[in-house]
């Protein structure tokens, strides 16, 4: 994999008040669309993820065009705006959001294995690939119906 790393980061967001709103299948599946959709359009690359009950963790690479916080905007934004038609509003982030450049291929694989390991250090599952709201979970079934 060849990454300009002055583009990509590992971000972390985290629910107002710490609320489980990604316990909820519905709003968990509503999160992964608005990854998709966003990642889709190209603003982004989103290299791992995962979606834990009250937070999310990021490797994302901004488009050229588009700044991290610009990024950020699109998924927590997008992400309010569906679930507030959808569920009723209320405040659903904490204001701020956390990243910090990858620095190299190292430093890119272990915050990969952390992302993807954050459901089982929470002992949501057993193996990363078994939590459904991750990249983990998503690169497993790919390769298991032969997709690349």
């Amino acid at each position: 994999m060849t990454l300009e790393f002055d583009r990509v980061f590992f971000v972390t967001t985290v629910c107002e008040l710490r609320k489980l709103i990604f316990r909820n299948h519905d709003a968990a599946e509503l999160m992964m669309k608005t990854l998709s959709t966003y990642q889709n359009e190209g603003r982004f690359v989103l290299h791992a993820f995962v979606v834990m009950p009250d937070h999310l963790h990021l490797i994302i690479a901004p488009d050229a065009t588009i700044s991290l916080e610009k990024a950020m905007q699109f998924i927590k934004g997008g992400f309010s705006f569906q679930y507030g038609k959808k569920f009723g509003g209320a405040n659903i982030w904490q204001r701020s959001f956390t990243h910090e450049r990858i620095q190299d291929e190292l430093d890119f694989e272990c915050r990969r294995r952390y992302v993807e390991n954050n459901p089982v250090r929470a002992k949501l599952v057993a193996n990363p690939a078994a939590y459904p709201y991750s990249s983990a979970y998503r690169a497993s079934s790919a390769a298991k119906a032969g997709i690349e």
